[in-house]
């Protein structure tokens, strides 16, 4: 009798609840967000939809993960942890641990916004299931464009002085070749006209990621990425940085170096170093996801098309990024609520939520809106931005996900942000035609056996990667060392690392 009254009480329950429930959450943000999350306007309206007060502890994101890895060591654990930004091997072992709470039934039962998002696009219910068959967490996705046309098929795109261009009488390059040539003339005629050689014809920050400048081996055989990975279109997966391309790509940049052309700061600055340089319009040739960040939504700088290698050979290497995160939130073992939070949870995946958790909100009578809201169509329309850097706009009032944006919400539920539709149509006109990769490597669950041993490969053979490319641009021994360098490559567990990712390859394209 006491089970069946449990159930109806569950059945009925609804928001606004109607006694005020307090859950206790961790969470991260930029330090440009309020300390207290409740103090944004999201969390505002979901508090008075719901009447479910969550009490937040709140960290910024430069000292979240050892908080986070704090309070779950140590048994203080939240109600739940939003934005927990967990990998693959976090959560298993999370599970494993019994410190996180498997949520498919809770999914199933109590969360009729998710069952949509999964009945409409089930690719990422599959991507969401743990090998022993459980979910553990609460994925963002995020749909801008499909296949190669998607928004992350290239995060690292480069952008070339176009205002230095002109002033030298110069034209955009098309090869290796002519960029040397353009960033010779940058270093050495004056393109800023101030009279000092304070120009820096080449710049990037030396390890993976949006500003480094991987994309260039392109010219040079399969190219390079943030993990080094390429599917080649037999299927086979190849790790870029062992490629005979890899190795030239090396020498034309020991070449940009001999000719002073690399900014002397690469392979150490951090992005506040690199961002005060870009403000101040000094680069040549920089890298980044969007220029707005850097050098900002001017014409000084044009996004520069892929350059032919001395052979003719074009490409672009496709970045393994999509627009999905596994472990955007848990459930921890503490929480006596679980229905309760299912349905909070829930709420974050509302079409019309899940836009505003993304990109901020409407209707802010203190800070400047991300959208209006049109009462006749029902639809948050993106403002334009007015100069404002997207990233740090909208860190000062989304709150990060989980959440769930798919391609069809555009025109229905919202508007394609204005730097998003900007990027989209590049990607289209100058990266796509030169796409020779047909498939990315997919977003593949690991056994926890198989992601220990691909950390403890990877923790070495990637630092030895960018170790070793940091020392041969700067002084020339790709050739002498190269030998060598396959030989080490093979110590440190590339074979067996290229056989575990080729069966989880094998296995998502069965």
């Amino acid at each position: 009798m006491v089970r069946l009254l449990q159930k109806i009480i569950s059945l009925k329950m609804s928001f606004p609840v109607k006694e005020k429930v307090t859950l206790n959450f961790m969470t991260q943000s930029s330090p440009l967000a309020p300390k207290d999350p409740n103090e944004k306007l999201i969390y505002k309206r979901l508090e008075k939809e719901t009447n479910v007060n969550i009490k937040w502890k709140n960290y910024t994101s430069d000292v979240f993960v050892e908080k986070r890895n704090l309070a779950m060591s140590s048994g203080d654990l939240p109600d739940a942890i939003l934005d927990a930004a967990y990998g693959d091997y976090d959560l298993l072992k999370l599970a494993k641990d019994g410190a996180i709470v498997p949520v498919e039934d809770l999914i199933e039962k109590h969360m009729p916004n998710l069952r949509k998002v999964l009945k409409e696009a089930p690719e990422y219910k599959a991507m969401m299931t743990a090998p022993d068959g459980h979910i553990y967490s609460f994925p963002w996705i995020e749909e801008l464009g499909s296949g190669k046309e998607s928004i992350h098929s290239v995060d690292d795109f480069p952008w070339i002085n176009v205002e230095w261009l002109k002033k030298l009488g110069l034209k955009m390059p098309k090869t290796t070749e002519e960029l040397k040539k353009v960033l010779i003339a940058f270093k050495t005629k004056d393109p800023n006209g101030n009279g000092k050689a304070d120009e820096i014809p080449l710049a990037f920050i030396g390890k993976p990621g949006g500003e480094d400048l991987a994309f260039l081996f392109g010219s040079f055989g399969l190219g390079e990425n943030w993990d080094h990975t390429v599917v080649q279109n037999n299927g086979k997966v190849a790790f870029t940085s062992s490629d005979a391309g890899y190795k030239e790509g090396i020498k034309f940049l020991h070449e940009l170096y001999k000719e002073e052309l690399i900014d002397v700061e690469a392979f150490e600055q951090d992005w506040n170093t690199y961002l005060a340089k870009g403000k101040d319009n000094r680069y040549g040739l920089y890298f980044t996801w969007d220029k707005a960040n850097i050098t900002g939504m001017n014409n000084k700088y044009d996004l520069m098309p892929p350059l032919a290698g001395p052979d003719g050979h074009v490409n672009v290497t496709r970045t393994n990024g999509m627009g999905f995160d596994r472990g955007r939130m848990v459930i921890t073992s503490a929480n006596k609520n679980l229905e309760l939070t299912a349905k909070w949870i829930d709420k974050l995946y509302d079409p019309t939520q899940s836009v505003q958790d993304n990109w901020g909100t409407y209707g802010d009578k203190k800070l400047q809106n991300i959208f209006e809201y049109d009462k006749s169509t029902k639809m948050l329309k993106h403002l334009p931005l007015n100069g404002s850097a997207p990233v740090e706009l909208r860190q000062k009032t989304s709150i990060g996900g989980p959440l769930a944006i798919l391609d069809e919400y555009y025109g229905k539920v919202t508007t394609k942000p204005d730097d998003a539709a900007w990027r989209l149509n590049l990607m289209k006109d100058v990266m796509v035609p030169h796409m020779t990769a047909e498939n990315i490597y997919p977003k593949v669950f690991f056994s926890l056996d198989d992601l220990d041993a691909l950390s403890t490969i990877e923790t070495d053979l990637f630092a030895y990667v960018i170790r070793k490319r940091a020392e041969w641009i700067q002084n020339g021994k790709v050739d002498k060392d190269w030998n060598n360098y396959m030989k080490e490559l093979d110590r440190l567990g590339l074979q067996e690392w290229l056989k575990i990712k080729q069966s989880g390859y094998d296995r998502n394209h069965k």
